[in-house]
């Protein structure tokens, strides 16, 4: 089996990393991926100028890796139809430091890369997590469940969406399937403003994290740390 690799925490994010292990255990592993972070740029796309793709040493033996300068869409799309030879079978986007659930699955470049592979017809996967230091319960459940859901393809505008809750292993408390997009905020917005003698006004993203979401939905799962599966639909 062939797999292309991005994320949008950048070529060298840890994340990407302990994908591309996993991943070459069951086939060849390309990545392409940004040469720096670009979270939050959802399925965004360089139309109006060129970019540029190079090939960079990767500390897992045996993946052909390249970084871009462009965005995790831009690196899917040229993975597909000039690196991978063949196109890959599965297109795997993360693992994203943070959750991709609720609302803010629509400003995410992690879901939005794979997204835009389901649309070039490879099956996707986006894979997020809530702690930055402690993986122990991603390092318990990516595998199987990636080794799951490869079984379960779906169709160009679809994906798989996992998450993995911000807890130790022994307080998980286990996985949560068939999970729907919560329509809670995952964030309430706002934003804090300041004003300077230029007339300019300063605006920074404030949000403040929502601690309460309906019952089977992927908000209500990591609240609760649990891990959750589940498919988004490309609404576009």
């Amino acid at each position: 089996m062939k797999f292309l690799l991005t994320n949008d925490d950048g070529i060298n994010a840890d994340g990407l990393v302990r994908l591309a292990r996993i991943a070459k255990k069951y086939g060849d592993v390309w990545v392409v991926a940004p040469d720096s972070q670009r979270s939050g740029v959802s399925h965004s796309v360089t139309i109006r100028h060129e970019f540029h793709v190079w090939k960079v040493d990767f500390p897992v033996e045996g993946v052909e890796a390249y970084a871009c300068n462009a965005q995790p869409t831009d690196c899917v799309r040229v993975g597909v139809l000039n690196i991978v030879p063949g196109k890959p079978d599965y297109l795997l986007s993360g693992i994203n430091n943070g959750y991709n659930v609720g609302s803010d699955i629509q400003y995410s470049a992690t879901c939005g890369a794979a997204l835009e592979g389901a649309f070039q017809g490879i099956q996707s996967i986006a894979f997020s997590e809530g702690n930055k230091i402690m993986h122990e319960v991603t390092d318990k459940y990516i595998e199987d469940i990636l080794v799951d859901v490869m079984k379960k393809p779906l169709n160009k505008r679809q994906i798989w969406n996992i998450n993995f809750p911000n807890c130790p292993l022994s307080e998980c408390k286990g996985i949560l399937e068939n999970v729907v997009v919560s329509t809670d905020e995952f964030y309430k917005d706002g934003y804090t403003q300041e004003e300077y003698a230029d007339g300019k006004i300063e605006f920074m993203v404030d949000g403040k994290r929502n601690w309460n979401a309906s019952k089977g939905t992927d908000l209500y799962g990591v609240i609760h740390d649990q891990v959750t599966v589940g498919i988004v639909n490309n609404i576009s």
